[in-house]
């Protein structure tokens, strides 16, 4: 396990987070994955997602190496997921992201796991997500840490699965 230095992030990281998500960007459409562009994220979806609290950054070495939005925001669409905890209890997870440089090395996973581990620790008993249905690493990631397809959503790339994962032995509520 790498020692990951997690932090809530404030203005004085905003550059620094839409390098990295510039990277990722490049990175995914390189692997022929178009969820990402010049439209979103962009500057102003991240800032604001700053200036709310809910942005984490990721760092090892004092490097940023992963960031990620936590909040209970969900657009309309999400009313398309059969949700199996139905109670007020949950968080949902956005934009998360890693380093290019940091792919492939089981980051992600540890980034997860911490996020589930902060949340069960502070009483949340479930988490949502959205994934693009054709980006076959964070298909693969979310189906390897447990995440169930409830639903589907569709924007404006296309089809994202909507994801679920009790963090509790709790069925539904």
């Amino acid at each position: 396990m790498t020692d990951i230095l997690y932090k809530k992030a404030d203005s004085s990281d905003l550059d620094s987070v839409c390098v990295l998500v510039a990277a990722a960007v490049g990175r995914m459409s390189a692997d022929g994955i178009d969820q990402w562009d010049e439209v979103y994220p962009s500057r102003e979806v991240l800032r604001g997602d700053i200036e709310r609290g809910d942005m984490y950054i990721c760092s090892i070495d004092s490097a940023y190496v992963g960031m990620y939005v936590l909040n209970k925001d969900t657009d309309e669409q999400y009313a398309n997921g059969a949700w199996s905890y139905n109670s007020d209890d949950y968080m949902v997870i956005h934009r998360l992201v890693v380093s290019p440089a940091f792919q492939h090395k089981g980051l992600a996973r540890q980034i997860m796991k911490h996020i589930e581990d902060e949340l069960r620790a502070s009483g949340v008993k479930a988490v949502r997500l959205d994934v693009f249905t054709k980006n076959p690493y964070a298909l693969r990631l979310y189906d390897s840490q447990g995440y169930a397809k409830v639903g589907a959503a569709h924007w404006r790339k296309g089809e994202f699965y909507l994801m679920e994962k009790l963090l509790t032995g709790e069925k539904k509520a």
